[in-house]
């Protein structure tokens, strides 16, 4: 039924015509919540059709890493909850929401969208720690390109908690003004290759039956700053061209609605 379906997708895409009605380069409808978490520093929650992330945006103090005494220190999780999909189940995180993780960290971090230097309180001692958390509300395909936009949307929006200097400790629920230092807006945009096409934004029809993933992180002035692959099967050089320009134009068009 598998290979069924994977050639009339394929035939499909060939057209330059989906399952869903879309043309291969079209993303599904894009939907931005900001700050949907009171308690959070910062939040956001992005539908992408029927694919619902919502990232939550925690800061702390602690001791930076030895490499980087004087840059704070990013951490990225995601959590799969079983009422967003039958396959995900409770306990460790999966494979899958490892992958998503390092996905959605890396191209925060390659990106330099955070200025570590600036949430350094006193070197090799003392930093700020930004906690990156990703829930999966309900997975219908692509949850990298949600998370990411969810994740960069929710920093944009992060401001720092009170610290009091005198006691050394975190006023919780006290928001100061200052804001998140954020300088670049990284984007993802994930290809799937059904056949000899690929299509971006896949739903969950068409990545069950993708020979191969590529996700595309572009910033602000259009350099690639990450690549991530899955899959089998492979991608001509050509391919890869067009899907780095589909990607940076996808990226503009997205960094907008941030």
């Amino acid at each position: 039924m598998n290979k069924i379906q994977r050639q009339y997708l394929a035939n499909l895409a060939s057209k330059n015509v989906r399952i869903d009605k879309r043309k291969t380069e079209d993303f599904r409808k894009i939907e931005i919540e900001k700050n949907p978490i009171e308690n959070a520093e910062g939040s956001a929650r992005v539908r992408l059709g029927k694919t619902d992330v919502l990232v939550g945006v925690k800061m702390g103090i602690g001791e930076p890493f030895s490499d980087r005494p004087n840059e704070g220190v990013l951490m990225t999780g995601a959590e799969f909850s079983p009422l967003a999909h039958p396959d995900f189940e409770k306990g460790p995180p999966r494979e899958d929401a490892i992958e998503l993780a390092r996905v959605v960290d890396r191209g925060i971090r390659e990106s330099g969208a955070i200025d570590m230097k600036k949430l350094c309180i006193k070197k090799d001692e003392k930093v700020w720690m930004v906690f990156v958390d990703i829930q999966i509300i309900n997975h219908d395909g692509n949850m990298i390109d949600a998370a990411a936009l969810a994740a960069i949307t929710a920093l944009c929006n992060t401001k720092l908690p009170v610290y009091n200097k005198k006691t050394d400790m975190i006023e919780y629920g006290k928001k100061s003004a200052t804001k998140l230092p954020v300088s670049y807006k990284p984007v993802a945009v994930t290809f799937a290759k059904i056949g000899d096409t690929f299509l971006v934004d896949p739903n969950i029809e068409e990545e069950d039956v993708m020979g191969a993933r590529l996700t595309v992180t572009t910033k602000d002035n259009g350099n690639i700053c990450a690549l991530q692959k899955g899959g089998s099967e492979a991608f001509s050089i050509d391919e890869i061209k067009t899907m780095l320009d589909v990607s940076i134009k996808k990226g503009k068009e997205i960094r907008k609605m941030i």
